[in-house]
């Protein structure tokens, strides 16, 4: 997998260079300004692009703007943010668009190297990662009209564990049952989310980005 990484803190963005070298993720690009991101995924057009939130010159949302301009400009590209704390905005804006391969982790989650860099395959594969901080945050302001009040307690937890990027087998260790009752609880969350069988678009993917906006 080759990426694109923009990080303005030099031992955070070297250190990251390494970390992911040794799991086989190249690094194409390892940038440190906003205005980098975009001219470094032109040229070299990578799996991922993986971004800091805040970035000079104005350490506001430099990462966000650049990676949704960078889905407009290259679609489909997966990109996946870091940042320090949980900002539901910036989920939200990443989301807007409802397409696949988007992340959203805390850069406390960088060093468990493990999660993160399974974090990054599975956006990079079109798949969902959103930081468990994140996800308990956004389950608080859920509406009571939404879909989701259509599941039951634990089908709402297979759901978050789905949004945090697990498989079914990280989900069944996650909440020691089998993989066969995840995956019966997978087909009872789809039915109910009024998503039907496509060849074209994931309805996992589809079900956690409900889940997300919701």
């Amino acid at each position: 997998m080759r990426i694109v990484l923009a990080e303005d803190q030099f031992l955070l963005r070297d250190g990251l260079v390494r970390l992911l070298g040794t799991h086989g993720v190249e690094v194409v690009a390892a940038v440190a300004h906003g205005d980098e991101i975009l001219p470094a995924i032109a040229e070299h057009s990578p799996d991922l692009a993986l971004l800091d939130v805040r970035l000079p010159p104005t350490f506001a949302d430099e990462g966000l703007q650049a990676a949704l301009e960078a889905r407009r400009r290259f679609p489909g590209l997966p990109v996946l943010l870091l940042s320090q704390y949980v900002e539901q905005l910036y989920v939200d804006e990443l989301l807007a668009d409802g397409a696949q391969g988007v992340g959203y982790l805390l850069k406390d989650r960088v060093f468990d190297d493990r999660q993160f860099v399974s974090a990054l395959r599975t956006v990079a594969a079109g798949g969902t990662a959103v930081d468990p901080e994140v996800v308990r945050a956004l389950m608080q302001r859920r509406s009571a009209t939404s879909l989701l009040e259509r599941l039951t307690p634990r089908e709402l937890e297979v759901l978050a564990l789905m949004a945090e990027g697990e498989g079914n087998t990280g989900i069944a260790e996650r909440l020691v049952v089998t993989e066969k009752a995840v995956a019966k609880h997978i087909n009872s969350i789809l039915m109910k989310l009024d998503l039907p069988a496509s060849s074209t678009v994931s309805r996992r993917v589809v079900a956690v980005l409900t889940y997300l906006r919701s």
